[in-house]
């Protein structure tokens, strides 16, 4: 009767945490419509690129992939807006584990590019000579 119990609590603990946003993914999706990209730290996912670095120290790594984000940032702040709210909102929900302005750009050119098809390049299927 109490292995029940526990196990019914625990069950409806976890459906409520799963209808229930929390403060962070709220805040997150007031950041998507809002007409600022999210401030993010992208340390820790370029810490666990640059250990993993090839062809380059993980130094070197480390202040590489920090540029590009900050880049990759700057381009968001730029044209955040013409992507539509919906987009921006679904795009930040999604990256919930530490995520980065690569991943939140990405998401958001695909969302654009299944809209428009037509702006996209198809791929090369000729076979090759």
């Amino acid at each position: 009767m109490l292995r029940r119990l526990t196990i019914a609590i625990a069950s409806v603990s976890a459906l409520g945490i799963s209808f229930c946003p929390t403060y962070a993914s709220a805040r997150r999706t007031s950041v998507a419509v809002s007409g600022s990209v999210p401030s993010w730290d992208v340390t820790a996912s370029c810490r666990a690129a640059a250990s993993i670095a090839y062809g380059q120290t993980p130094a070197e790594r480390l202040t590489s992939c920090l540029a590009t984000e900050q880049r990759t940032r700057e381009e968001l702040t730029k044209n955040w807006t013409t992507f539509p709210a919906e987009d921006r909102i679904g795009c930040v929900k999604s990256l919930t584990f530490s995520p980065t302005y690569t991943e939140l750009i990405t998401c958001l050119e695909m969302r654009r590019n299944v809209k428009n098809p037509s702006d996209t390049k198809p791929p090369d299927t000729k076979p090759r000579p």
